[in-house]
């Protein structure tokens, strides 16, 4: 019985999750869920302006998924393969001039 409880709660979690995906625009707590954010961490985001966020009638906040994606992929790190073709690619330039 409590196994098929688990299962009934996973898959539940993959429903929620998929219409999450679906949305365009999060309220606050699904934002946090999508973010993998704890409520208090993403509302510091919101209350320094460090997260893009809507707050249309002064009270609610939203989030565009597409723009949480983007703040997501913000300060990529450069591989280290990346940074020895740049250097190759400099050396080899310099080297012409």
């Amino acid at each position: 019985m409590d196994e098929i409880l688990l299962r009934l709660e996973k898959i539940e979690r993959l429903l929620t999750s998929q219409t999450m995906l679906q949305k365009e625009v999060l309220n606050f707590n699904e934002a946090a869920e999508y973010l993998e954010l704890s409520l208090s961490h993403l509302y510091r985001l919101t209350s320094t302006k460090q997260i893009p966020h809507f707050c249309p009638q002064g009270k609610k906040l939203y989030f565009n998924r597409q723009e949480l994606d983007a703040w997501l992929q913000r300060n990529r790190q450069t591989t280290t393969e990346e940074i020895e073709k740049m250097a190759t690619d400099y050396i080899i330039k310099k080297g012409r001039v």
